[in-house]
């Protein structure tokens, strides 16, 4: 018995030397996007690393200055033209060495600061300047009831330059006046320092320090500012706590530069609190009047006349 065979198709010849063509032409577009995508990439990441520095901290631009002089005034306790003559000591301080000040005023941190001293509100206040100037990477406050007295001496070549910095670091000595057994580290090296301060004879002296911008500030100062230590009623309330927190965090006493008092906190004769050789004289960078507006017998303003004239003449002379 015989069956009838389907009839032959013709043979379908696949159309490959079209699909190639296609196929050769989509990889070359994917390769040059590719290509494209990694040039781009390439030049994000060069720019970012221009644009930071190696810790992540934004690099300074030009037109950024380097310092910050924070400054917390009381408006209500003290009168318009004791503030003024403060904040033209300051003006003119930063116009000569290329700084930025930072007024703040006490009323500012109300909030902040609670049932707590007045005297905390330097710490909001460093960290509000923080937060506007954050390309700035020096942050030096100075209380109120002070005068910078030698406006030629920058902050940079006085304190911050590293070699200089190195000589005035008290390294192995007690961080909490006079006999604490916590003692600054032997290691430290300049280029370790964020925080730049001096004691007088008693405690650690926050009326004139230097914090850097960076992980580290924030840190401290929340830890500095932490609403525990402020319940805590400190009879010295923020300087206190100051010297509670160095002794006994090593993570900030490896941070920390103690300088001689005269470098940058050098008191007044009426100060009774003051280190040897912590007397202001003539050509030191700073004069504090420590106590001024807390001695019944001392008046700041009248304590602070003097020393704005001599700053006058000198300002006009240098």
């Amino acid at each position: 018995m015989q069956f009838a065979l389907p009839p032959r198709r013709a043979p379908i010849t696949p159309v490959y030397g079209r699909s190639s063509r296609f196929s050769l032409q989509r990889r070359k577009q994917l390769k040059a996007i590719a290509i494209l995508a990694f040039a781009l990439l390439t030049i994000f990441f060069l720019l970012s690393q221009f644009f930071y520095t190696s810790t992540g901290t934004p690099a300074v631009s030009a037109s950024t200055s380097s310092v910050v002089i924070v400054t917390v005034l009381d408006r209500v306790g003290f009168s318009e033209d004791y503030i003024e003559k403060i904040v033209k000591n300051r003006e003119d301080y930063a116009k000569r060495h290329g700084y930025t000040n930072f007024f703040a005023n006490v009323s500012d941190y109300e909030s902040s600061i609670g049932d707590s001293p007045q005297s905390w509100a330097v710490i909001p206040a460093v960290r509000h300047a923080m937060a506007s100037h954050p390309y700035s990477q020096y942050f030096f406050h100075l209380d109120a009831h002070a005068l910078i007295m030698n406006p030629s001496k920058s902050l940079g070549s006085h304190v911050l330059d590293k070699q200089r910095l190195e000589s005035l670091m008290l390294k192995e000595v007690s961080v909490v006046p006079p006999d604490s057994i916590i003692k600054t580290f032997s290691h430290v090296h300049p280029e370790d320092v964020d925080l730049i301060i001096t004691t007088d004879n008693e405690d650690m002296s926050p009326g004139s320090f230097v914090l850097r911008q960076g992980d580290f500030a924030k840190f401290f100062l929340d830890l500095w500012f932490d609403p525990l230590y402020r319940s805590y009623n400190f009879a010295k309330a923020e300087t206190h706590v100051l010297d509670h927190i160095v002794q006994w965090h090593p993570t900030i006493l490896a941070r920390l530069a103690l300088l001689p008092q005269q470098t940058i906190n050098a008191y007044s004769k009426d100060c009774t609190a003051a280190a040897a050789n912590g007397i202001y004289k003539d050509g030191d960078l700073v004069i504090r009047f420590l106590g001024c507006d807390t001695d019944t017998k001392r008046s700041c303003e009248k304590e602070m006349e003097p020393y704005y004239r001599l700053w006058q003449t000198k300002s006009k002379t240098e």
